[in-house]
């Protein structure tokens, strides 16, 4: 990743889905990186030097609080980002009984609610969060994980409501700040980013249907997602690009 200076800092939350932890192994494997830090829910073992491990809810004002100074130097100061990325996403969850809905008398108001606050307005509130350390003049970039169901222009087949709507919502968020952010430092680059279908526990119970060379590994959903942070800039900036590195429409 050329773009990116020697000595590098990254951040990865959501460190401990398939995706998180797969870009984290593939960092560690670069000699360029600097420092790692990733933040997770739950306990994140730290295999290296270079890896910074925080466990927190990042989907609370507590836990983006606690993130914010963590990330701070010993003095206090912002210590720059060059690289941001964001994996954390939600479709379905059992305990809350929620589900993809298939027609409108299943939709429900708590779940919107719910998948609106971790698929748009954490990812928004992050980059709140993380402002002091991405504005000044150092190449940075933030990749956060849509889907192609968010795009209002290829939707084809209606249904999944609340998860179109929120990551529709995830774009425009990510599109408006990477407008402002190109005004605090020139050298930014935010993008939205499809994976495919990937192998974890966000799609397993939809892979049914799913062609076996469409359905993805972790390992190279991460390559291909590092592989557009070393072809995309700032003239990128706002976009929304697939696991091909191919723009999707809005």
């Amino acid at each position: 990743m050329d773009r990116l200076p020697d000595g590098y800092r990254a951040l990865v939350i959501g460190g401990n889905g398939g995706i998180g932890r797969a870009v984290v192994d593939r960092l560690l494997a670069d000699p360029r990186l600097g420092q790692a830090t990733v933040v997770s829910r739950t306990s994140f073992q730290a295999s290296s030097s270079r890896l910074e491990a925080i466990e927190g809810d990042v989907t609370t004002a507590q836990g983006r609080a606690d993130l914010g100074r963590a990330l701070h130097g010993p003095a206090g100061q912002a210590v720059p980002l060059h690289l941001v990325v964001n994996a954390i996403g939600l479709l379905h969850d059992e305990a809350s009984n929620i589900q993809p809905e298939k027609r409108l008398e299943d939709l429900d108001e708590a779940a919107l609610t719910t998948l609106f606050q971790v698929n748009a307005a954490t990812p928004a509130l992050m980059l709140q969060t993380l402002l002091p350390h991405l504005k000044g003049s150092h190449p940075t970039t933030v990749v956060s994980l849509s889907a192609r169901v968010g795009s209002i222009g290829d939707n084809g087949l209606g249904g999944w409501y609340a998860y179109r709507a929120s990551k529709a919502a995830h774009n425009m968020l990510m599109k408006t700040a990477a407008i402002e952010l190109k005004r605090l430092n020139p050298q930014s680059c935010v993008l939205s980013f499809h994976p495919g279908t990937t192998d974890s526990l966000l799609s397993r119970p939809f892979q049914a249907r799913v062609p076996e060379h469409k359905l993805f590994t972790a390992d190279f959903v991460a390559d291909r997602l590092l592989t557009m942070v070393q072809q995309r800039g700032p003239d990128d900036s706002g976009g929304f690009f697939d696991w091909a590195n191919e723009p999707i429409t809005w």
